[in-house]
């Protein structure tokens, strides 16, 4: 058997059906490109459209692709679970609508020279540039404001991509308690907190699609699960 890759990449996938073949098929191309060890793990939840059977397909092919299928379309618990099965030394969360690889070229040489534990690809931060409509910027920058002012969140950005070294971050996943779209946050945030060497790097970020899940239906998790965290956080002191 073989051993473990070097890099893991984790991509949680929700009825992806009309750009998972398109968007794997490009971002094993770049990886091969620049002859990475690596692994492909997509984390499929709840997927209502062809998605699964898509991936099956597809990770039949390539033996450095898998994935699996959880029940419920919980974007955070997917995350998670990808993050916990990955196998490689370095970790890199993607999204299916991105796969950027001018952030793995920027995020793997700070992880390889130990000069971070964690990698944050921004959309705010200074030379930036984020494509997205206007209620969905204004959305992320409230969001992050809201995570500042309650638990003191010191960086610009918390959702998206990601890279870190597994063995630093596995404690701060384990300690994580909430799910959804906060799980992301929670991670980030909980590195600042344990004074982990946390980096941003500004990312140039333009969509493949439109978002799988409407902004709006997605508002009254992310106000529970930022409640919650609040608590463990803050009042319980976890």
């Amino acid at each position: 058997m073989a051993g473990p890759p070097h890099v893991s990449i984790v991509i949680p996938v929700y009825n992806e059906a009309s750009i998972v073949a398109s968007a794997a098929g490009d971002l094993v191309a770049g990886l091969n490109e620049r002859a990475l060890d690596y692994e492909v793990i997509f984390a499929e939840n709840g997927s209502t459209d062809s998605t699964p059977q898509i991936l099956g397909g597809l990770c039949a092919q390539n033996s450095r692709l898998r994935w699996f299928h959880s029940e419920a379309p919980n974007y955070g618990s997917a995350l998670k679970r990808g993050i916990l099965e990955a196998r490689g030394e370095l970790v890199i969360c993607d999204e299916i609508d991105l796969c950027d690889m001018v952030f793995y070229d920027a995020a793997l040489p700070l992880l390889e020279s130990r000069s971070a534990d964690l990698v944050v690809g921004s959309k705010a931060a200074k030379g930036a540039s984020d494509q997205r409509p206007l209620v969905r910027r204004l959305a992320t920058r409230m969001h992050n404001g809201l995570l500042r002012v309650t638990l003191g969140f010191r960086g610009t950005d918390t959702h998206g991509l990601k890279a870190f070294r597994r063995e630093r971050l596995l404690p701060v996943i384990n300690a994580c308690v909430v799910d959804m779209d906060v799980f992301a946050s929670e991670l980030v945030v909980r590195a600042w907190r344990e004074e982990l060497d946390v980096v941003e790097i500004p990312v140039q970020l333009h969509e493949k699609r439109r978002p799988s899940v409407h902004l709006f239906r997605r508002v009254p998790n992310v106000l529970k699960n930022v409640a919650k965290l609040v608590y463990v956080i803050r009042v319980r002191g976890g």
